[in-house]
């Protein structure tokens, strides 16, 4: 077992009040806190990880080419399979909170090493 402390992770912001947090960082599984900035969208981008969003807190949107934008909300989840170019965006003028969990595990610097 692994006990990992939130005040004690890893975290950083790739862009100003886009704050992540590494709670698992394992190379079968990774799960990332996030705080995503009023009105913030991610740039378009695509991992070989699947992944799974789940909202904490606030409304985000995930936007593909294949299912346009669909709407997330607090306690609802998306699946992203691996390889599928994506967009999240927060839709609210406050901070919206969220998991993101990848299977297998993505590196913690993902959006450091696109910059």
């Amino acid at each position: 077992m692994k006990i990992i402390r939130f005040a004690e992770a890893d975290r950083y912001e790739p862009e100003m009040n886009w704050k992540r947090v590494s709670l698992c960082g394992e190379e079968d599984i990774s799960i990332e806190h996030f705080v995503k900035p009023p009105k913030h969208a991610s740039p378009l981008h695509e991992h070989t990880n699947t992944q799974v969003m789940v909202v904490l807190k606030g409304k985000m949107a995930v936007i593909t080419d294949e299912e346009g934008t669909q709407i997330v909300e607090e306690g609802d989840a998306a699946y992203i399979p691996g390889n599928q170019a994506h967009i999240v965006k927060n839709m609210l003028d406050e901070n919206s909170i969220g998991l993101d969990i990848f299977v297998p595990g993505r590196s913690f610097d993902f959006w450091l090493k696109r910059k």
